[in-house]
């Protein structure tokens, strides 16, 4: 079934499996329309029962085939994807031995060869330009008060 989002207007289709599980909720939930969501701005668009029961006027039996269909040729899951061996990730799987209880940790001396430059510090002193700014913003023109 084509649709078109309400909001951007998106042309896409409900396959016949998604129409079958929209069937099946409207039906169960005794509902008067489907949220057919939107692939590219993810929001629902209303599609009501009777447009979706003229599409499949037989639905349950088509069910039926699906079901008998599945149980006759069932699908793999799809493999997980695997996680890529990343330095972060082993030094995070591997656990730190832990420390006793009456030990503190010392902490790391860092050389100077490995220390970083400081980044440079901004200035301190405002410039002419927001003092200026300043003083308009705080002063006070006639307009802006009533004057007694």
């Amino acid at each position: 079934m084509n649709i078109r989002c309400s909001f951007c207007q998106t042309p896409y289709t409900l396959s016949r499996v998604a129409m079958l599980d929209a069937l099946q909720e409207v039906d169960s939930k005794k509902l008067s329309h489907y949220d057919a969501h939107c692939p590219r701005c993810r929001r629902a668009t209303p599609v009501p029962r009777q447009r979706l029961e003229m599409a499949m006027p037989d639905w349950r039996e088509d069910l039926k085939q699906f079901e008998k269909e599945m149980k006759e040729h069932p699908q793999q899951e799809a493999p997980l994807p695997e996680a890529e061996s990343t330095p972060v990730a082993e030094a995070a799987a591997t656990p730190e031995p832990a420390a006793k209880k009456g030990a503190t940790k010392s902490k790391p001396e860092a050389t100077p060869a490995e220390s970083k430059p400081k980044p440079a510090s901004r200035q301190t002193a405002p410039s002419a330009e927001t003092k200026k700014s300043t003083a308009r913003k705080t002063s006070t023109k006639g307009t802006s008060k009533k004057s007694k």
